[in-house]
């Protein structure tokens, strides 16, 4: 018997009931993958509708309905009992009132926490076209995959774990996932590419976080962004449309971001780009492995005489290079001891970019680009797509979302929860005048707009992808000593190291109690008791609709990065969403 025959039934005799009853009694049976039947707990969702990632999808219609279950956490010697709520929101476009996306999400609340003063964090990962996945069980949420990073000996699938570096002792979680991912989908006249854009993506996680607010009367609530990757310009410009908006973020937390494509060599593979932003990460990269010159004892002294090194000789010997052809004899050698790399390499190539960097600082072996201390061996299963620290994360955290979803928060779909859509295939990256997107200037506004408001930004030295010089260069543009920068002995996700992880919460932590003990009184108590009733558009799919099986990774995931010009889309039947 297939999964939808197993539901179809009991949703008949559920046929009484309105659809949005019925949804949120989570009539009938059913699971992911054709899994067996689970007995429904209260609380339980079994969802019929059958999402799609494609870029031409849509949904006739959706209703507000999610999953609700109670746990038990043990942090810091002490119990905490919270509430997981799965399901989906409809953001409508804040003017005409129109339905644009029905978005999935996963929230977990802390019982007993007074709305006015508990603050609520909303994490999403980048792509362009990434679900959340990777910061829910890789990060701080209650559950964390034990990924043994930087090693590749832990057994795999992944266990999933109790995190015991949860940020849920200091702040609700709000795990969001774009359109296209997870099982975010536009509503009709809407096609999901109407939001695979710089801006229409930012309006859109703007309207999708006010009615999240709005549902669990959190609009008193301090709340704060937390976005990697592409999340991290993402981020920069959500926050501006957020004030426009009269909702003001605490704070933002920029995990590895990509703020400015056009500074980082490693995205678009422009040779006009100068690399020297990389050079501390290869120095770091060089002396993880024991190929610099000489092995540093201490990594931040080491770093420090890098950055040094890269702003005060290579960098200017880089941009004459690039602009005459003038060789830098005397750097080759220097670049070497730093890098690991022979000085022949810096000969051929003076401007040396992360791709070929990684493939031949180990002879045989490819060197990781989310993180640079991982690899494997040159024809190898990890080495095959291009990243072996990617290509370790991506089945594991694939498995265990499904599962997790269905099992332990109970929400139950048949459609494929999609890590990574295609998305960025058909992105548009133009923002502000420019073809790649510069949001350092969003930042600045946004801090220009609100005295209160601070920045933390986390980078892992060994990322090779996002290195932490060329961010520090981008946020020194700004120059606000409300930003604050912290490099961590890890990779693109700094997070999954055990030895940094807790490091890193700590600076989370003492980061939110400032800037929520800066933060002016802006909604009045009283708004955050009204919440509205449950939302539906349209008409909802019928309950025998099969469910959408799709590859739960459609892309290398290798974000940021920008693919090779395509064809501009047909344009959109509707106006695309914009800014108030």
């Amino acid at each position: 018997m297939t999964p939808e025959r197993k539901w179809r039934g009991p949703l008949r005799r559920c046929a009484a009931a309105a659809a949005l009853a019925a949804l949120l009694a989570g009539c009938g049976g059913g699971g992911d993958d054709g899994a067996a039947a689970l007995p429904d707990a209260p609380g339980t969702l079994n969802d019929p509708t059958a999402y799609s990632s494609l870029p031409e999808a849509t949904l006739p219609g959706a209703a507000e309905a999610a999953a609700v279950t109670r746990h038990r956490l043990l942090l810091g010697g002490r119990e905490i009992a919270y509430t997981a709520t799965a399901g989906h929101l409809i953001a409508r476009e804040p003017l005409a009132g129109a339905a644009q996306a029905s978005i999935f999400y996963v929230a977990y609340a802390a019982d007993g926490g007074d709305p006015a003063t508990r603050p609520v964090t909303f994490f999403y990962n980048g792509g362009p076209g990434s679900a959340s996945v990777w910061l829910h069980l890789g990060s701080f949420g209650p559950k964390r995959l034990a990924t043994g990073v930087p090693q590749t000996t832990a057994p795999r699938p992944f266990p999933l774990l109790d995190n015991t570096e949860s940020l849920l002792d200091t702040t609700d979680l709000v795990f969001v996932n774009a359109v296209g991912s997870g099982r975010s989908q536009a509503i009709a006249p809407y096609r999901n590419r109407d939001f695979w854009s710089v801006d229409a993506d930012a309006a859109l996680f703007r309207d999708a976080i006010r009615r999240w607010l709005q549902i669990h009367g959190r609009q008193a609530s301090p709340f704060f962004l937390y976005g990697e990757s592409y999340g991290g310009p993402r981020t920069a410009v959500l926050a501006r449309r957020l004030q426009e908006a009269g909702l003001w973020p605490a704070g933002l937390m920029l995990q590895s971001p990509a703020l400015d494509y056009n500074s980082n060599c490693g995205v678009g593979g422009s040779r006009s780009i100068p690399c020297s932003g990389y050079l501390p990460s290869y120095a770091a990269t060089a002396a993880w492995h024991r190929l610099s010159t000489p092995v540093p004892t201490e990594l931040d002294a080491w770093l420090s005489a890098a950055r040094e090194f890269a702003t005060v000789s290579y960098a200017p010997a880089l941009q004459s290079w690039l602009t005459t052809a003038a060789p830098a004899i005397d750097l080759w050698p220097t670049l070497a001891a730093w890098t690991g790399l022979p000085a022949v390499w810096w000969q051929q190539d003076f401007n040396l970019g992360p791709t070929r960097y990684r493939e031949n600082l180990i002879p045989g072996r490819l060197t990781g680009r989310y993180d640079a201390r991982m690899t494997a061996a040159l024809g190898s299963a990890l080495a095959a797509e291009g990243d072996p620290s990617s290509t370790w994360l991506g089945s594991s955290f694939a498995g265990a979302i499904d599962t997790y979803l269905r099992d332990t928060l109970r929400y139950r779909n048949a459609s494929t929860y999609v890590l990574l859509s295609s998305a960025i295939e058909h992105w548009d990256f133009s923002h502000a005048g420019r073809t790649l997107p510069d949001t350092v200037p969003d930042l600045a506004a946004a801090l220009a707009a609100d005295p209160a408001l601070r920045v933390l930004v986390l980078n892992g030295v060994y990322d090779l992808a996002t290195p932490f010089h060329v961010t520090e260069s981008d946020l020194a543009r700004i120059g606000s000593d409300r930003i604050s920068v912290h490099n961590y002995a890890g990779g693109h996700m700094s997070f999954l190291d055990d030895a940094t992880r807790p490091r890193q919460k700590a600076d989370i932590v003492a980061f939110m109690a400032r800037a929520s003990a800066d933060r002016p009184a802006r909604s009045a108590a009283l708004a955050a008791t009204v919440r509205p009733a449950p939302d539906r558009a349209g008409t909802p799919q019928p309950a025998d609709m099969p469910a959408v099986r799709e590859p739960a990774l459609q892309s290398p995931l290798r974000d940021p990065w920008v693919p090779t010009p395509r064809s501009p889309p047909p344009p959109a039947a509707v106006a695309r969403p914009g800014p108030l």
